[in-house]
């Protein structure tokens, strides 16, 4: 089963084209949604006018030290989460996220590369994609049950649901359900083609909700992120204060702090 491409065994029902014809479909629809995101709300309009008045206002920062900048940024913000504060929300943050790239990244190499059981599947594709869909579902339950500031600090029940879960949810749905396929069809079940179905209309969901998702956020925050520490190197800080002598403090000794 974790060694067996679960889309080359469609061919009875679907042609390869079909499959590849989607997921440039969904490729576009990605790229469409996220630009259609940052003209509605104004993002990188914002993003580049901050950046222009920081620079109008601040000291200069040499070639060398904005390198440094780009690779912190890289390294700290975007590989390791570094804005989570919470340790154990980074580490939901990180399965989540590279749990997703592995997903994604064999899904469209079986599909255009070993789409008929023609052209034998490697058998570490199979077992990537099943790494990275049970890495999605450990990181992104966890969130949801267990984590998510409404639930753990607010005290809201895990299942009040709000457009912001758009993308948490279709995302959990979408794998939860690929990965409920691929088991049904390697036991060779008669409803796999059903939950094949609903996977292909929670995929489908997942990357058309762009601009209504906070999916776009991982394409316009590592650069956020960059005029973040940029911003304090040139001492504009984002027209915010300076932080204060005494060192930070969260909750008390009688209570665990909740922050993220």
């Amino acid at each position: 089963m974790f060694t067996n491409n679960p889309f080359a065994a469609m061919g009875d029902l679907l042609p390869p084209l079909v499959m590849q014809v989607y997921i440039v479909l969904m490729i576009v629809l990605v790229a469409a949604g996220t630009l259609f995101d940052m003209i509605h709300k104004g993002s990188a309009k914002y993003f580049f006018d901050n950046l222009r008045r920081s620079k109008n206002k601040a000291q200069q920062v040499a070639g060398g030290e904005l390198v440094s900048i780009a690779i912190q940024t890289a390294v700290v913000d975007v590989l390791a989460s570094g804005e989570f504060c919470n340790a154990r929300r980074r580490v939901a943050h990180l399965l989540t996220m590279y749990g997703f790239l592995i997903y994604v990244i064999t899904t469209a190499v079986m599909v255009f590369g070993y789409a008929t059981p023609a052209a034998p599947t490697p058998a570490l594709l199979p077992q990537l994609w099943w790494i990275g869909g049970l890495m999605i579902c450990l990181g992104g339950y966890w969130f949801w049950f267990f984590i998510r500031v409404d639930v753990a600090a607010e005290g809201n029940p895990p299942f009040r649901v709000m457009r912001a879960d758009l993308f948490i949810l279709a995302l959990l749905a979408s794998v939860t359900l690929g990965l409920i396929w691929a088991f049904l069809q390697a036991s060779a079940s008669s409803g796999a083609n059903v939950f094949f179905g609903l996977y292909v209309i929670a995929t489908t969901v997942l990357f058309a909700s762009v601009p209504w998702s906070k999916f776009a956020h991982m394409f316009f925050k590592p650069a956020a992120a960059f005029e973040k520490r940029l911003s304090y190197a040139n001492g504009t800080r984002a027209n915010l204060p300076e932080p204060a002598d005494k060192p930070e403090q969260f909750g008390s000794a009688r209570t665990a702090p909740r922050h993220y």
